[in-house]
């Protein structure tokens, strides 16, 4: 019996699309083409997105997301995080270690949305999800509250198909504010937090969950 010959149009991972063994030069093509990928990742994710956020409004008269956001990671972002974990800095290495290379935020006014769009994400064809980070129920130190997914979203090119990581944030309106100037102070500043002042963030991302919880009770 002879073996079954592979679909041409069969999804298969991007760490497979080509040799990816080789060290990552930021300048060359194939670092090019690699976010290039990516790039449509993003594109064929956030459409699926847009049109749940339309339905929604059109149908039930309802706004389940305020906006979406995206992003593509920086060269030199990329570099500096697998630097800072020791990872080898090669393309291969670099597409399996660094899930939040393609990245879509979701924003949205309740608490209680973000777990709707969560299941509306969760069936989407085709998108599979690899991890979830439950950051409502169980907010970080720093009072960070989100919900993360590492998702696989099929992209079709002209001679194949594959499946690319992208991260997915989901939360609040007034979390996002909070979680934008905190990453600005500290992860884009020169300037050292005290520990006074970051015990402060954090106290002002509580008022904000507690916030955030009001509004949803009066929501209801």
């Amino acid at each position: 019996m002879k073996p079954k010959k592979k679909k041409v149009n069969e999804l298969i991972k991007i760490e497979n699309f080509m040799n990816y063994n080789q060290a990552i030069k930021i300048e060359d093509e194939t670092f090019q083409k690699l976010m290039f990928i990516y790039s449509v990742a993003i594109r064929e994710l956030e459409t699926k997105i847009e049109i749940l956020k339309d339905e929604f409004k059109i149908f039930y008269d309802y706004e389940l997301m305020d906006y979406i956001d995206t992003r593509i990671k920086t060269a030199e972002s990329i570099m500096q995080k697998m630097q800072k974990r020791d990872i080898p800095l090669t393309y291969r290495h670099m597409i399996e270690n660094i899930n939040d290379i393609a990245g879509i935020r979701i924003i949205c006014p309740l608490k209680k949305d973000i777990f709707s769009i969560k299941d509306l994400i969760q069936k989407l064809p085709g998108v599979n999800i690899l991890k979830e980070k439950d950051y409502i129920t169980h907010p970080k130190k720093s009072g960070y509250s989100s919900y993360h997914l590492i998702v696989e979203v099929p992209v079709t090119l002209s001679h194949q198909n594959m499946y690319v990581k992208v991260e997915i944030q989901i939360r609040t309106i007034a979390m996002d504010f909070w979680s934008t100037l905190e990453h600005k102070v500290k992860y884009k500043s020169d300037l050292k937090l005290s520990s006074k002042e970051s015990k402060e963030w954090v106290n002002c991302a509580k008022i904000i969950n507690k916030l955030d919880q009001k509004m949803m009770l009066l929501n209801n």
